[in-house]
């Protein structure tokens, strides 16, 4: 099991980043959704991590070419994608196997998704379920519940009508790939706009998702190809969010991180930062597919904060923003947040307990927990196979040292993390 210390930071840092990890969420939707188009899709940038690279590892088993020159990818499909002589395996990527899921329905053949040992204990019930409602044939582990999800493509899936009671991306994208294959229009709504990558990336590629005045996705079902993609993947702000936790922790300090996706649903806890008191700016340079930029962050005092809405776009960054919690002045509250029981790890569990270790006051909730702010002590933690809780603390180490046990999952997200972080010294 590999581990690293953390030495706490005695200066100031004032620094731009521009090697921060691409953006997954994009990475693993350019990879899938260049089987939708009949020609050659070229992705810059594309993030070399181990979940995105599994995701192109599947892309190809399914029949597609690819040629690779570092971070730069071409994408070649086949007319008839090709059932695998062998598993698709997702490693810990619960947006790779969840989106297969979807897009895989209404394809001809048996395909069956694997993962590493905490993907296979992830709960998979919530895409599985609205799929097999539509007539998606859809099996697994625990009442079809676990990986390994067998799928059994179904060439005419129903035309559905569905409102989500639960807000999520990954679930929503799911249903959105498998109705473009439906025989009819089909209709999807979710409470709370979740990431919005999946509408704004095939709408760029020219499928029809129409919103309506009642809130609901109209998906209408291809009639050909979709045209193929040409993109730069920007810096993932959820990545990113951990040097601009960095930033807000350590007295004085100033980070400018460069090229970031600025999509709102993305950098909602860098807006949770500035109500924090941080300073924190946001300059937009570009517009394709996604709005881009760079991100300023500038310590300053931290004061206690409540976060219980727009959850669903900040769900990745809650276990950072508890590092800010735990060091600012007052008690902070985090509620509705109930998802984060089966991200990764139970990351409520995972982010209290950790807590306890560094002696934070504390009070874990079902859904949240609560925060009294003060100060960090050292200690030993236990990342969980958690790349996020692994990174979040590490970041803590700058205040007081840490060591971080289980740290190999890291490379599922931001391989070159400890090197930026290392930096900073």
């Amino acid at each position: 099991m590999e581990k690293f210390s953390i030495k706490k930071l005695d200066k100031a840092f004032d620094i731009e980043i521009d090697s921060i990890a691409s953006d997954k969420s994009i990475s693993h939707r350019c990879a899938m959704f260049s089987l939708f188009s009949d020609k050659t899709s070229y992705i810059k940038n594309y993030l070399t991590a181990e979940d995105t690279l599994n995701t192109l590892s599947i892309v190809e088993q399914l029949g597609a070419k690819i040629k690779r020159n570092g971070s730069s990818v071409e994408i070649t499909p086949t007319s008839k994608l090709t059932e695998p002589k062998d598993v698709l395996d997702c490693g810990n990527s619960g947006t790779a196997m969840r989106l297969f899921c979807g897009l895989l329905a209404s394809v001809d053949g048996a395909f069956t998704l694997v993962g590493d040992k905490y993907l296979m204990n992830r709960p998979m019930s919530r895409v599985a379920n609205p799929l097999r409602s539509i007539g998606a044939l859809i099996d697994g582990r625990e009442n079809g519940n676990k990986a390994p999800l067998f799928i059994r493509g179904v060439k005419e899936l129903t035309p559905f009508s569905y409102h989500s009671p639960v807000d999520s991306a990954q679930v929503k994208s799911a249903m959105i790939l498998a109705a473009l294959r439906a025989t009819g229009i089909c209709k999807y709504k979710e409470n709370e706009l979740t990431r919005d990558h999946t509408e704004r990336m095939l709408k760029g590629m020219g499928a029809k998702l129409v919103n309506d005045k009642n809130g609901f996705i109209n998906i209408h079902p291809l009639t050909g190809t979709l045209k193929p993609l040409n993109i730069t993947v920007p810096t993932d702000p959820s990545s990113a969010f951990f040097f601009a936790l960095a930033a807000a922790i350590t007295k004085d300090s100033r980070v400018l991180i460069k090229n970031v996706t600025l999509n709102p649903t993305r950098i909602e806890a860098y807006h949770v930062l500035k109500r924090m008191g941080v300073i924190v700016n946001f300059i937009e340079k570009e517009n394709v597919y996604e709005p881009i930029g760079d991100i300023e962050v500038i310590n300053n005092e931290l004061n206690a904060v409540n976060v219980s809405e727009n959850i669903s776009w900040l769900i990745d960054e809650l276990p950072a923003l508890s590092i800010a919690m735990s060091l600012a002045k007052g008690k902070s509250t985090v509620s509705n947040a109930k998802e984060l029981r089966v991200k990764e790890s139970d990351r409520i569990t995972a982010v209290v307990s950790n807590l306890k270790l560094c002696g934070v006051d504390y009070k874990e909730y079902e859904d949240g927990y609560e925060i009294n702010g003060g100060k960090i002590q050292k200690a030993v933690i236990n990342s969980s196979g958690d790349h996020r809780i692994a990174m979040s603390f590490a970041i803590a180490g700058l205040n007081s040292d840490m060591e971080i046990e289980d740290t190999q999952c890291i490379d599922t997200s931001f391989p070159n993390f400890k090197e930026i972080l290392d930096s900073l010294y």
